[in-house]
């Protein structure tokens, strides 16, 4: 049974930096994706960013991509996403999420195609 346990939110003033760990466990991953998506109150859940497990291909969304880094480290089975020059647009919860890659990139982006979610981890940043 997968499990995801999202951690590292907290409270940030604007300009400032967070780093996320997901931890990753209950089967192999080396054909999966991981992905962090974030919902802010009244708001769809957005993705952020994600990886491909074996490759370390990285994929974001374009409003993100210059302040946002994700990367893994197979051993620790740890997907993490380092948040810099955060702003307060950036506060919502932020999700983990998994699924298999064998439905092609386009699907990386999209919330509904993931398989398995972590419960959340609360980003508030104060400006």
């Amino acid at each position: 049974q997968v499990q995801l346990v999202e951690s590292g939110g907290g409270l940030v003033q604007a300009g400032g930096s967070l780093r996320l760990s997901c931890a990753a466990s209950g089967r192999t991953f080396s054909n999966y994706v991981l992905g962090w998506f974030r919902q802010a109150p009244g708001k769809e859940r957005e993705f952020v960013a994600a990886i491909r497990w074996s490759a370390g291909s990285t994929y974001y969304a374009d409003s993100m991509k210059d302040r946002f880094t994700i990367s893994r480290d197979i051993g620790k089975n740890t997907v993490y996403l380092q948040m810099n020059s955060l702003k307060s647009e950036d506060t919502a919860v932020y999700y983990c999420a998994a699924k298999d890659i064998y439905s092609g990139t386009y699907y990386f982006r999209v919330a509904s195609s993931y398989d398995y979610w972590g419960q959340g981890t609360q980003v508030t940043v104060s400006s």
